[in-house]
């Protein structure tokens, strides 16, 4: 029986702390995206720098995030973060965007990975051809969409979200349990996989330095610099969900001095590995050979295992996706929890477990809305719609340090962003010109007929859309005022 009485508890630490932001960011990305972006780059060293620049500037958001998180450790995280900085409007439209799609919709991208790779060791029934076709809906922007289709692999993604909601309405301190062995699971493997590729580097494998611009990138005018900001994207997409952690804030013991540590330690930690991983991929294969794999990491492998390597590498994603997948389910439902705490959702998401004391209405809600995702099958196609609108998003959460340090100066900070204000100027303005090259970039697409909707148009659709829920909800119930600093007294 759940109570809307209960509260939350501290049952983390700063392994858990730890293991949520590594778990959270390290998913299936890093074994596709590669690919990706060698035939968008068509360059070894272009796309070991795209990975290294991409591993900077997120060091940059999260650095100057962890100041803001040193004097904001609340459930909630950069939600929070918005209330402080910019009011309850802007807080409720991130949140928002969260809720709706982004956070829901990694929920069901990254399980619908793991079950995909599950079919390797396990063939997964689905339904004939003719019966997928039949059961038909057309979705505005988006198209026609199957919901039968796959429905093996559906069927297993829907059931490992629900799993893991289980686990994590049973206890965070479970969640963060099966958080920190999944993380130690996946970050081993990757190291296998990394120290397989270097080892053809100790036995003489040279670095492929050849390789050819694709075609279709002009070689002159700005169109090199919007190619490589779209194969940013790749590697920023593989490097999100770092600010996972800020939402669980209130249940870490110590937050203000753990999340902190736990966000610059724990991307650090991620930036190597991916730089290392990359590393292997081109010592291991030709650029060329990269551009045509649909799963990279599987083509490294087999370059040192054989056949054997897939397995491998499917065993690999499978470990890695589950964890993200388990990162994501437990930090993503405290952010509901604490909209709905300060009125901007309905007040069944804050229903707490009288026994476990989780945000069980959250996570009930948040699994149900990711299987119906999953089911849909839109999910890549919604997330991919708000990239520009998180990176916005970061870009007005970085930024917000400087209001934070004009409204909040007296407050003593346990965590100060290094060479400030330098890192968060170079952070905000390098965002500002990645939405800024991406916008560009999905208009030329969009004139050329390569894609039938401009994806930015319709990601801010999908963020207004829940403007008219706002002021229904804001109407009824006056949001309290921003909590407290961790040292104010309460």
């Amino acid at each position: 029986m759940t109570q809307p009485t209960a509260s939350l508890i501290q049952r983390l630490g700063w392994w858990s702390a730890l293991a949520l932001v590594v778990g959270s960011v390290i998913g299936s990305g890093i074994f596709k995206k590669s690919s990706v972006m060698a035939a968008q780059l068509g360059s070894a060293e272009l796309l070991l720098l795209a990975w290294a620049v991409a591993g900077l500037m997120t060091l940059c958001g999260v650095l100057t995030n962890a100041e803001i998180a040193s004097l904001l450790p609340f459930t909630g995280g950069q939600y929070v973060f918005f209330r402080a900085m910019y009011g309850d409007f802007f807080a409720y439209l991130y949140g928002w965007a969260m809720v709706s799609v982004v956070q829901t919709g990694s929920i069901a991208s990254i399980a619908y990975v793991f079950a995909e790779h599950t079919q390797y060791f396990i063939p997964l029934p689905r339904l004939p051809e003719m019966v997928e076709q039949q059961v038909s809906l057309w979705i505005p922007g988006i198209g026609t969409i199957h919901p039968l289709e796959n429905l093996g692999v559906k069927l297993l993604s829907i059931a490992t979200i629900v799993a893991l909601t289980i686990a994590n309405a049973r206890g965070v301190h479970i969640g963060g349990g099966v958080q920190v062995i999944l993380t130690a699971a996946k970050v081993g493997a990757i190291l296998v996989l990394i120290a397989l590729g270097l080892s053809m580097l100790a036995q003489g494998s040279h670095f492929p330095h050849s390789g050819s611009v694709p075609q279709d990138i002009p070689s002159e005018g700005w169109r090199p610099i919007g190619a490589f900001a779209t194969a940013l994207a790749g590697a920023f997409w593989a490097y999100d969900g770092w600010n996972n952690v800020t939402y669980v804030a209130g249940e870490i013991r110590g937050a203000e001095r753990i999340v902190p540590r736990a966000l610059t330690i724990g991307m650090l930690t991620v930036t190597l590995i991916y730089l290392l991983v990359n590393l292997s991929y081109v010592v291991s294969l030709p650029i060329e050979l990269m551009a045509r794999s649909e799963l990279v990491g599987v083509a490294a492998a087999q370059a040192v295992l054989g056949v054997g390597g897939a397995a491998f590498i499917a065993a690999a994603v499978m470990v890695s996706t589950l964890g993200t997948t388990n990162g994501t389910v437990l930090s993503s439902a405290r952010l509901f929890y604490a909209m709905a705490e300060q009125g901007h959702l309905p007040a069944i998401f804050r229903r707490v477990h009288s026994r476990y004391c989780t945000p069980s209405g959250a996570l009930l809600l948040q699994a149900a809305w990711a299987s119906v995702l999953v089911l849909s099958g839109t999910f890549d196609t919604l997330t991919d719609m708000l990239i520009v609108v998180s990176w916005g998003f970061y870009a007005l959460g970085a930024a917000g340090i400087f209001v934070l340090r004009r409204k909040l100066s007296q407050a003593p900070r346990l965590w100060r962003v290094p060479a400030y204000p330098i890192i968060p100027l170079v952070f905000v303005a390098f965002a500002t010109v990645f939405v800024v090259l991406n916008i560009v970039e999905d208009i030329n697409a969009y004139a050329q007929g390569k894609t039938p909707f401009m994806r930015t148009i319709l990601g801010i659709v999908l963020v207004s859309a829940g403007i008219p829920l706002y002021f229904f909800l804001h109407r009824r119930q006056p949001c309290p005022e921003v909590p407290p600093t961790a040292s104010t007294p309460q």
